[in-house]
């Protein structure tokens, strides 16, 4: 099915003690304020300055630091099936993602976006 999709975020993260100390150094270091997303307070984040992507830092319950990259689109099952044909595998579905691995067992995420956001002029289109 035709869709859409993008690499949009880079999400860092961080077991719950550290997660105050990693957002002040990422706000420090891409010089943007890592702000609370709307309702959900495990997620701070800031648009990259002169980029189009997202840096957020993500406070987990329990388990190692690391960093994963967020894919964004408007139809998550088509996107999922797109990724599994390249060798990805899904791990665990949530609200508006599913997590994934790559062929290496890195973890990421396909995003939901907003209906209307992404476009020819901002995200791939995939026939």
């Amino acid at each position: 099915m035709a869709h859409f999709s993008r690499l949009y975020a880079i999400s860092i993260d961080v077991p719950h003690p550290d997660h105050d100390a990693t957002v002040a150094f990422w706000s420090g270091a891409i010089g943007a304020s890592l702000d609370v997303i709307g309702k959900h307070p495990e997620f701070s984040g800031a648009k990259l300055p002169t980029h189009d992507m997202i840096v957020l830092a993500q406070r987990l319950g329990d388990g190692p630091a690391r960093v994963h990259l967020d894919f964004h689109t408007d139809d998550v099952e088509a996107e999922v099936a797109r990724l599994e044909k390249l060798g990805a595998t899904r791990l665990e579905r949530a609200a508006n993602w599913q997590v994934m691995r790559d062929p290496a067992g890195l973890v990421f995420c396909v995003v939901l976006d907003r209906p209307g956001v992404l476009n020819e002029a901002n995200a791939t289109r995939w026939d």
